[in-house]
């Protein structure tokens, strides 16, 4: 069995998990956030794997950035960095997890698997479950019992049930769980709340900028788990967390240039803030520019990262900026880099049909054709080797990355592939993304580099 464990300093964390999706860790994590933000504890939030909806929210509960941690994505090196780079900013820092407990890029079953799990067993922090108990009364506490069991390096150090109906469903929760679970606490019960609910699309959450109320609904939030749940006994169950001390921040990926312009608004909002504070760490400039209100990149920047977003709501109104199209490929015609991710990708072809099955003329930089309208999900960690040397770095560089997007590949090439990629499992996927001249991209966010074998 593979164990990880980081080395260093001490500090202070707890995971919100689940047992599935859709239990409610994002609305009590929020709520936990914002509720301790306004106590004036000084939090931080992260976030489990590879997500960037979640932790703008994050950000917006408690005025800071979260950081993403990926135990299956990152090196040692890297987590253990992001780690304390938190230790030496806040006291506490609350973790929400992804997907259920268990569930992971491998079925290892261990702190290689990439799981929420692994991520509790290599930092040491406790595991604080949310259950749905909406549609159950004592088979809550089973699931409590199993969950608190499976895995010995993972503490579960207690539940929270969620969407529980009144005084006698509350009743047979506790009875339960001190006949079936006794050694597993209960810090809560949370009654359904309508009131809380934040509004979905075909990549999760609708994003938290584009939210006009966000900060009352935040503040309801913060109100709701304050009532209900036994915060300070939370807080008690933080134990120290093995990270190292501050240091410049880690390089996931190389720098593309000196000097970089970032696409960033809601069409291109998937960036991790820990590629771009790598990038200033590693002594480049970092600019941004907005595609949606026409602007082009610095004409000063020697490299432009499009990251990814949703090109495809608003592929009408970026086919009409000629100002930004028009910077791409001046851009490109002075062999600036230029690094399209997913919906950046997508920019970078020629053309872009939307949902309504309108096609849009898009950079024209890479011979691709996409589609929003011809839709099938797209998912899973990646395994990336560079085919070539390029922006990203010399040939046979390699990344490990996610793949999400519904849009569809009509036409991909002819041209030179970007990478060769394998899922999670060491499956061949074959050839993947495009490169001509400095201009590459591919349907991959890349996360971070891929340690040597044997590390």
């Amino acid at each position: 069995m593979t164990t990880r464990t980081l080395t260093g300093l001490p500090g202070s964390g707890l995971i919100i998990a689940a047992p599935s999706s859709g239990s409610g860790k994002t609305l009590i994590t929020l709520g936990l956030l914002r509720h301790l933000r306004d106590a004036g504890i000084d939090i931080i939030s992260a976030k489990t794997g590879p997500d960037y909806i979640d932790p703008a929210f994050h950000a917006a509960a408690t005025s800071r950035p979260c950081r993403n941690l990926d135990p299956w994505a990152m090196r040692d090196h890297t987590l253990a960095e992001l780690a304390g780079d938190m230790a030496a900013n806040a006291d506490d820092i609350i973790c929400e997890g992804v997907m259920g407990l268990f569930d992971g890029a491998t079925q290892s079953g261990d702190s290689s698997d990439g799981s929420t799990a692994a991520l509790a067993e290599i930092t040491g922090w406790p595991v604080i479950l949310v259950i749905d108990a909406s549609k159950q009364a004592a088979s809550a506490a089973v699931i409590a019992k199993g969950f608190a069991d499976h895995r010995k390096n993972v503490d579960v150090a207690g539940v929270i049930f969620n969407k529980v109906g009144g005084p006698r469903h509350v009743e047979i929760l506790e009875q339960a769980m001190a006949r079936i679970a006794p050694d597993t606490r209960v810090f809560g019960v949370l009654p359904r709340n309508d009131d809380l609910q934040l509004p979905s699309r075909h990549l999760g959450l609708v994003q938290a900028r584009e939210h006009n109320n966000l900060e009352t609904f935040l503040d309801k939030a913060a109100a709701w788990v304050g009532e209900h749940l036994d915060i300070a006994a939370m807080r008690r169950t933080m134990r120290p967390w093995p990270v190292r001390p501050k240091s410049d921040a880690p390089v996931l990926i190389p720098p593309l240039g000196q000097r970089i312009a970032v696409a960033k608004d809601d069409a291109f909002a998937f960036a991790y803030s820990a590629t771009i504070d790598g990038w200033r760490a590693a002594g480049a400039e970092i600019s941004f520019f907005s595609p949606l209100t026409n602007q082009a990149p610095d004409v000063r920047a020697d490299a432009i990262y499009l990251p990814g977003g949703y090109p495809e709501l608003y592929a009408g109104r970026l086919a009409a900026n000629w100002d930004f199209l028009e910077g791409l490929q001046q851009a490109a015609d002075k062999l600036k880099a230029i690094f399209g991710e997913c919906g950046g990708y997508m920019v970078l072809g020629h053309g872009l049909t939307d949902a309504d099955g309108r096609r849009h003329p898009m950079a024209c930089l890479l011979p691709l054709e996409t589609s929003f309208a011809a839709r099938k999900l797209h998912i899973g960690y990646r395994r990336a080797v560079l085919a070539k040397a390029g922006p990203l770095g010399g040939a046979r560089t390699r990344f490990r990355g996610h793949e999400f997007h519904f849009a569809s590949v009509i036409e991909e090439g002819p041209g030179l592939p970007l990478f060769r990629c394998e899922d999670a499992s060491g499956r061949e996927l074959g050839q993947m993304g495009l490169a001509d001249r400095r201009v590459v991209g591919s349907f991959i966010h890349l996360i971070d580099l891929e340690a040597p074998e044997g590390t």
